[in-house]
């Protein structure tokens, strides 16, 4: 995945199996996340179940700065690998399919993560994701870019349930 994908703007209106693009009204019908913890602001898929990449603008209003770290805040790596997670669950349960309609992704495990570099408030993140396995438990790889430099990766294992009736 490079940096240079997300520059090409989508196909208006997208064709069949090409690129679509969720902006912010869409993500939030296809995952449950709200404020403070949504942590994408658009998607852009560039291959059904397979490849993405989202955006995030890092303002200095974030919620996460007031504590880490308040004279020299950086978005927590944790977070960015959230978002990167965010960005694949928009993108799979987006998809108007019987296999992801009205399911939820639910993060199972976080492999080879890797920081490279932090992500300061005035920044906007991209997110690359690629589905490297899909089914009811599936892996993706995400890559989180600011100005074309790669700040963080890592694996992310993910399974695909029915939301509980009493949650």
């Amino acid at each position: 995945m490079t940096e240079e994908t997300a520059s090409t703007p989508p196909a208006s209106p997208p064709p069949a199996g090409g690129r679509r693009e969720l902006d912010i009204s869409a993500i939030r019908k296809a995952i449950p996340h709200r404020y403070p913890f949504l942590l994408v602001d658009k998607v852009e898929i560039l291959e059904e179940d397979k490849k993405a990449v989202g955006t995030k603008c890092v303002t200095v209003n974030e919620p996460f700065f007031a504590g880490h770290f308040p004279e020299h805040p950086i978005m927590p790596g944790v977070l960015v690998v959230e978002a990167m997670a965010q960005t694949a669950a928009a993108m799979l349960l987006s998809k108007d399919s019987p296999a992801h309609k009205n399911k939820l992704a639910y993060f199972m495990g976080i492999n080879e993560a890797k920081f490279r570099a932090p992500v300061l408030p005035g920044t906007v993140l991209k997110l690359h994701v690629e589905v490297l396995r899909l089914g009811r438990v599936g892996k993706f790889r995400g890559e989180a870019f600011v100005e074309g430099k790669l700040v963080a990766e890592a694996e992310m294992t993910f399974a695909l349930v029915e939301p509980r009736e009493n949650a």
